[in-house]
């Protein structure tokens, strides 16, 4: 009867292992996959930089807009013989085809931008949407088309940089709070490995319910936490310095600076994006150029650089604190789980084991 016992327990155990086994890799599956978009959509940005800036080429050459978007669309990979089938549907390519189709059905350019945007990943989502308005303010304001897509690719590519140099930084402190949540699992599967029922006795035993609860409810709370911290260490704008750079768009066309400032809060709030940090560095800045008598376009382009290395700085210093701000929720909540889920049922089963062999 003790051999049938234990054949049984080492059963169910296999069982549970297995399947413990199989929710460990979706976890681990979803960690690598979410990390992968982080830098496919830092990659995404710095693309969008490169076709904004044969857009400029086009359009600097007497290229009509809506032609010059059809052109990069009948050049994308997938119009191209050569092209690949597997092309992400939120590509750079992807969406100049959206907008050429747009444009053909009678949308104007940066209503066409902004739909495509919609589409795409939340930081090539923003970046479209800069060129959406950068496209709208240089429209309705007069100002040359060809620069201000030139000055919008070169400040995509400062954001890309951003985005590369923060995800470079997060690196580290991510990975180890990813690789510290698994720890209850593993202890959970050490446990079974070794040849005891920790899993049945999480599931069939009151304290082993009781030890499954708080198990769970501590990873969930830790798990959020996390990701609060990382997300904080992460730049507040996704487009820093993009006010300043709207409004001396508006302001290259000859307009007024009221003029500026209202074709910039139109194309803000069409296309949502908004800074009050930004609304006061320009304030400072056209009073500057006020007292001063220099131009205020000049200065406000001076300003958005400055606004995205500030952003810049300010996020590489957070994440070279998120190190040990990630301590706090592994000491009040990783390692408990861990107690509870991995050491605790252990302990259950080997005394479950010693009183049945008596």
């Amino acid at each position: 009867m003790r051999l049938v016992s234990d054949v049984g327990n080492s059963g169910r155990a296999s069982v549970h292992g297995t399947r413990g086994s199989e929710r460990m890799t979706r976890v681990l599956a979803s960690m690598l996959v979410h990390r992968r978009a982080r830098g496919q959509d830092a990659l995404a940005v710095e693309g969008i930089a490169g076709l904004v800036q044969r857009l400029a080429v086009m359009l600097a050459a007497g290229v009509a807009p809506g032609n010059a978007w059809g052109y990069l669309a009948e050049l994308s990979p997938r119009n191209r013989e050569d092209g690949a089938g597997d092309e992400p549907l939120d590509s750079p390519d992807a969406v100049a085809r959206g907008v050429a189709a747009a444009v053909v059905r009678g949308e104007t350019i940066p209503a066409a931008i902004g739909i495509a945007a919609g589409a795409c990943q939340p930081r090539a989502a923003e970046a479209w949407r800069a060129v959406a308005a950068s496209w709208l303010v240089a429209t309705s304001s007069g100002a040359p088309l060809a620069g201000c897509l030139r000055e919008m690719a070169e400040a995509l590519r400062q954001l890309g940089q951003l985005h590369r140099d923060v995800d470079a930084a997060l690196a580290g402190p991510v990975s180890t709070a990813r690789f510290v949540a698994v720890l209850p699992v593993v202890g959970l599967m050490f446990g079974t490995i070794l040849g005891f029922d920790t899993i049945g006795i999480l599931v069939t035993t009151p304290l082993g319910l009781g030890c499954l609860a708080v198990g769970i409810s501590l990873s969930v709370i830790a798990s959020r936490w996390t990701a609060t911290l990382v997300r904080r260490a992460r730049p507040a704008s996704g487009s820093p310095g993009l006010t300043a750079q709207l409004t001396a768009i508006a302001l290259t066309g000859g307009g007024s600076i009221a003029g500026a400032r209202q074709s910039t809060a139109v194309a803000a709030k069409r296309f949502g994006f908004g800074d009050a940090l930004g609304e006061k560095g320009i304030e400072t800045v056209l009073a500057l150029s006020r007292r001063a008598g220099v131009p205020a376009a000049e200065l406000l382009r001076s300003e958005a650089e400055q606004d995205r290395r500030t952003a810049r700085t300010q996020a590489q210093l957070r994440a070279a604190a998120l190190g040990t701000s990630l301590m706090i929720p592994l000491g009040i909540c990783v390692l408990p789980a861990f107690m509870v889920l991995g050491v605790a049922p252990l302990m259950l089963a080997v005394l479950s084991s010693t009183v049945t062999g008596l």
